[in-house]
């Protein structure tokens, strides 16, 4: 997949095979609910993110290999899913504020939510969205090939979506994120928990 079409445009080149997305500094997509913690970092509104995206009509299998550098809290590699600035979900890679790297997932219906999953030992993973009707999951592999989930979900969207690649830095000075192996397929999988 190679970036049709751009929100928040930013700079990117091919290398490889990989596609390296800049996520400039101070940039993310989150509808933040309101709370403040009195300690720690709470995540700030925003959406501002680089995003390059197809759009796509019925279901659809996207997968990509991520990796980056984990330098800042919330820096994270991202395959989205979006209706618009409103409505989308975002399964990241991301340097936690627990200190770990984890495949993390937030779903946005005006406003976001936050649920980091499993913690993952070094700086690269596959992550995997997919649809099948009005049902979405996400899914992380350690080996490309065995597939768990991360998240089962719907959310109120057309039949066409905006489904791609966003880098983002929320709390740091941004940096290179990296995708590869990236496929974006119109099929529909077998059971979407499992995501094949």
């Amino acid at each position: 997949m190679k970036p049709l079409q751009w929100i928040n445009p930013s700079t990117w080149r091919e290398e490889n095979g990989k596609l390296i997305i800049t996520a400039p500094a101070d940039t993310d997509y989150f509808r933040n609910p309101g709370q403040r913690a009195q300690e720690g970092i709470t995540p700030e509104s925003y959406a501002n993110a680089p995003f390059c995206y197809n759009e796509v009509t019925g279901d659809f299998v996207l997968r990509a290999k991520v990796s980056h550098g984990f330098k800042d809290v919330y820096d994270a590699c991202v395959l989205m899913i979006m209706q618009d600035e409103q409505v989308w979900a975002k399964a990241c890679f991301e340097l936690t504020d627990f200190g770990t790297h984890a495949v993390v997932s937030v779903v946005t219906n005006q406003l976001s939510d936050d649920a980091n999953g499993c913690n993952i030992e070094g700086n690269s993973v596959w992550l995997q969205a997919c649809r099948v009707g009005d049902a979405f999951a996400f899914h992380y592999s350690l080996d490309g090939k065995t597939f768990y989930m991360m998240r089962y979900f719907t959310i109120p969207v057309g039949k066409t979506v905006k489904v791609g690649l966003l880098a983002q830095a929320p709390q740091g000075k941004g940096g290179e994120r990296v995708f590869e192996h990236v496929t974006l397929e119109q099929r529909t999988v077998g059971n979407i928990r499992v995501g094949a």
